[in-house]
């Protein structure tokens, strides 16, 4: 139990676990499944995943990276498990339904391929002696043989290399012991088993899979000076060179007393997280690109907008947008539009004309959207096409339209109220011509 305490409070400020993409089902013989219905994940108030056992082998480590609890110069609890103790944890916490899958790290002992042989060694054990079926993420260390790299690859379902910090300066300024090129070389040794694979399971459909639900990679935000700009371009350039499936931000938590180490009189930059978070989700799936968001004379997002009203309120020379006519890429581009609404919205229009009552049952949110889209060539009331009004109502609730719950807007009537606005301009005869 002492060790259980000491090594999952270790791993708490690893974030890069998730168990999206993998298909394996149970086969009756093995323990546990892969099944997207069986792994059930809870969260955190912090956006951590907490339904894997998520722990380190080991809190020693012969680093001294400022930024981490577990640095070799701090004086902390030290534990170890045993390749076995992991595994009877990990069938435990499973037959208890505590868990469905096990997340495992570890510091660095001796030396990374020493450590590395420690998780292949968990992981074979837990694979082929407890026969454990279920979900497993483990990471790569970087520098250790690419060979036990290899090998642990058709053992775990994910595997991941922390990428640390954003850029090589960085790296160099706190993490000294730790290279860039060390680090992105087994994310392209994992990427490489993986298109290997695929061609192998065209010729073999028995063969083993390798990774099957990709890789991924954790960067720390606000530790060093790096824009947001910067943190985009670095997703952004990983995603296509290196075919992540996720990357992962964790805003800095300072839990060391050094000179290097930025103070942080907020607390831990979270909403800038968050920010950037909802910036990864344009990328990956609203065909955004960074140089779109930001550039280099505005490199950080406005914290009181997501990152799409943002872009928006930028560039209203693309709006308003005629709901019933625009292209799925341009749909997915209005604030409170997303995939599905979208889709939903293409599948609609092919039988009717859609109307704003519509498009709230479409799932549309129309408290968002309603400033930037026209049904049938009209408005869903007199509005100003300007940045600052739009900002303004978008960001003060005092100011924000209201709605009700039908989602269409209203407005409180006078003793003198003729039906018009104060433009005088009626709502159904407004045209945006």
């Amino acid at each position: 139990m002492q060790k259980l305490e000491i090594l999952t409070d270790a791993a708490r400020f690893d974030v890069a676990c998730t168990s999206s993409g993998v298909e394996r089902k149970g086969d009756g013989k093995h323990m546990g499944n892969c099944a997207k219905a069986g792994i059930c994940h809870s969260f955190s108030s912090d956006g951590r995943c907490i339904s894997l056992l998520k722990i380190l082998m080991t809190n020693e480590c012969i680093f001294d990276c400022k930024y981490c609890l577990n640095r070799k110069s701090n004086d902390v609890p030290r534990a170890t498990f045993t390749p076995e103790e992991i595994c009877t944890l990990t069938m435990e916490f499973y037959r208890r339904n505590y868990i469905e899958g096990l997340f495992l790290s570890s510091g660095i002992v001796q030396d990374p391929t020493f450590t590395m042989e420690l998780l292949y060694r968990t992981i074979w054990l837990l694979r082929n002696h407890y026969h454990f079926n279920g979900y497993v993420h483990v990471k790569a260390i970087p520098g250790a043989d690419p060979e036990l790299v290899q090998r642990m690859g058709y053992l775990a379902d994910r595997m991941s290399v922390n990428l640390e910090l954003p850029t090589a300066e960085g790296l160099r300024t706190l993490a000294p012991n730790k290279h860039r090129k060390n680090i992105l070389t087994p994310m392209r040794q994992i990427q490489n088993g993986i298109h290997a694979n695929k061609e192998e399971l065209i010729l073999y459909r028995k063969s083993p899979h390798f990774v099957s639900g990709g890789q991924s990679t954790q960067m720390i935000i606000g530790a060093t000076p790096e824009t947001d700009y910067q943190i985009l371009n670095v997703a952004e350039s990983l995603y296509q060179k290196f075919e992540l499936k996720r990357v992962f931000y964790s805003a800095f938590v300072k839990v060391n007393e050094d000179k290097s180490l930025p103070a942080l009189p907020g607390g831990p930059p979270l909403l800038r997280e968050h920010r950037l978070y909802q910036a990864d989700w344009l990328l990956r799936f609203y065909g955004f690109r960074a140089e779109e968001l930001l550039d280099e004379r505005r490199p950080y997002f406005n914290v009181m907008l997501d990152p799409k009203e943002d872009w928006a309120v930028r560039h209203l020379e693309c709006f308003p947008m005629e709901i019933n006519r625009a292209p799925y890429g341009d749909l997915l581009r209005v604030p409170g539009i997303g995939v599905k609404s979208a889709r939903r919205i293409l599948a609609a229009r092919r039988s009717t004309k859609l109307t704003f009552q519509d498009l709230k049952k479409l799932g549309v949110v129309l408290k968002r959207a309603v400033y930037f889209i026209t049904c049938s060539g009209r408005m869903m009331y007199p509005t100003k096409l300007e940045e600052d009004y739009i900002v303004r109502n978008l960001t003060d609730p005092k100011d924000r339209i209201r709605f009700g719950s039908d989602g269409m807007s209203y407005r409180q009537m006078t003793l003198f109220d003729d039906g018009m606005f104060p433009n005088g301009v009626r709502q159904e005869e407004k045209r945006i011509i």
